[in-house]
């Protein structure tokens, strides 16, 4: 078939031709919206999964839908060796332009806060870390400058939220792989959310990461479980996955054979970013419409052997030999499924004991390859990952 008109579209972040399966996250978001728009109490949000589930594509849309409805909004992807002042800083302006406050002195009041908490920097920042932000007012003296990310934050954010209120409209704050937030900062939001909270501010954040996000957030704040409202996103199931191969295909014209949908079922295991892989490979070797479980064959070797090279190809190459050691020793221990493991089970089938290795698992946590699932449990944060090492021994 003609692969211009394919029209699947796997990619990091990049929305799919058809959101399938997440019509329930949405539409409660739609309420979250409404409710803080009427003065209702409303909890900020965390969207947690492994890799390759969606979370950036439905943060992005959660985005879309504020904007939707006349709310400023920002977005900030974290990196755990840089701190989110300067970040926030850059999202929060956006999203007061957007709100578009009919007075410009009280727009200016909050800008001057804002730029004095961008320009506020640590002891230690070096010369080249110095950064001026497009603010063409004053930096105000005495608000959000004090140096504590905490303080600084909280003072910040309740003069934001003030501006929303008075337009009846909020703040949305999107902040992008969550876990990757520096300890302080990750303080710093928890405090600001729980003051809006109880201030009845009509800002939130909406937060997604891996599935150890929440013990991440739990461990700066205990009352961060109450705080946040959190959503699990998992793969499709079987309805969503099949609509969001056909709904494409049928604007094209082109159908697919009930033992076809059965094959690429089997093969992306439900998983959206798998599904969009192996629907693009199966488009472009097909013949004609309607797609065959022989077209899924011919094209499975041929998706595989991409997702070998950009999807875990990419991630295992960043490890180091010890690293990858401890992961294939992972591999063995949970099977091709990716089944969590006992730290201590690694050890033992390494013959090695387990302080020794601790080295290797934390750095692997940092690089987000995989994640303490509970207490001395270790997981892959990529799905299929443990079959991908078992299939790669080297």
């Amino acid at each position: 078939m003609d692969p211009v008109r394919n029209p699947y579209a796997p990619g990091a972040g990049q929305r799919p031709p058809e959101l399938a399966g997440r019509d329930a996250e949405l539409s409660a978001f739609d309420v979250v919206l409404e409710r803080i728009a009427h003065g209702r109490p409303e909890r900020s949000l965390v969207l947690t999964g492994l890799r390759g589930v969606g979370k950036t594509v439905l943060l992005n849309q959660l985005r879309s839908a504020a904007i939707g409805h006349g709310w400023g909004t920002g977005k900030i992807e974290a990196r755990p060796d840089q701190s989110l002042r300067r970040p926030v800083s850059s999202a929060l302006h956006m999203a007061l332009r957007e709100l578009r406050h009919p007075d410009q002195e009280s727009m200016d009041a909050v800008l001057g806060v804002l730029k004095a908490f961008a320009l506020r920097q640590t002891v230690d920042a070096k010369v080249r870390d110095r950064w001026q932000p497009g603010i063409d007012v004053a930096a105000t003296t005495g608000r959000a400058d004090s140096g504590d990310m905490e303080i600084d934050l909280v003072e910040l954010l309740s003069d934001a939220a003030g501006l929303a209120a008075d337009v009846g409209r909020g703040i949305a704050l999107f902040i992008d792989e969550m876990q990757d937030v520096q300890a302080d900062d990750v303080s710093a939001i928890c405090a600001a959310c729980h003051e809006l909270s109880q201030q009845g501010a009509p800002l939130i954040v909406v937060g997604a990461g891996l599935p150890h996000l929440p013990a991440v957030l739990s461990a700066s704040k205990s009352y961060s479980e109450r705080l946040f409202r959190y959503l699990r996103i998992d793969r499709l199931d079987r309805v969503a996955a099949d609509r969001a191969l056909l709904a494409p295909a049928e604007r094209e014209d082109v159908s697919f054979e009930p033992a076809a949908l059965d094959a690429l079922y089997a093969a992306a295991d439900g998983y959206p970013y798998f599904v969009q892989a192996y629907g693009k490979v199966t488009w472009d070797v097909a013949a004609a419409s309607p797609v065959t479980a022989a077209d899924v064959a011919m094209a499975a070797p041929v998706a595989e052997a991409e997702l070998a090279v950009g999807f875990f190809g990419s991630r295992y190459d960043r490890a180091t030999p010890a690293e990858r050691e401890y992961m294939h020793a992972m591999a063995e221990l949970g099977g091709p499924h990716g089944a969590a493991v006992a730290t201590s089970e690694v050890a033992t089938s390494l013959g090695r004991k387990p302080a020794s290795l601790s080295p290797a698992r934390d750095s692997l946590i940092k690089k987000g390859l995989v994640y303490s699932a509970e207490r001395g449990q270790i997981a892959f944060t990529v799905p299929h990952f443990g079959r991908y090492l078992l299939s790669h021994p080297d």
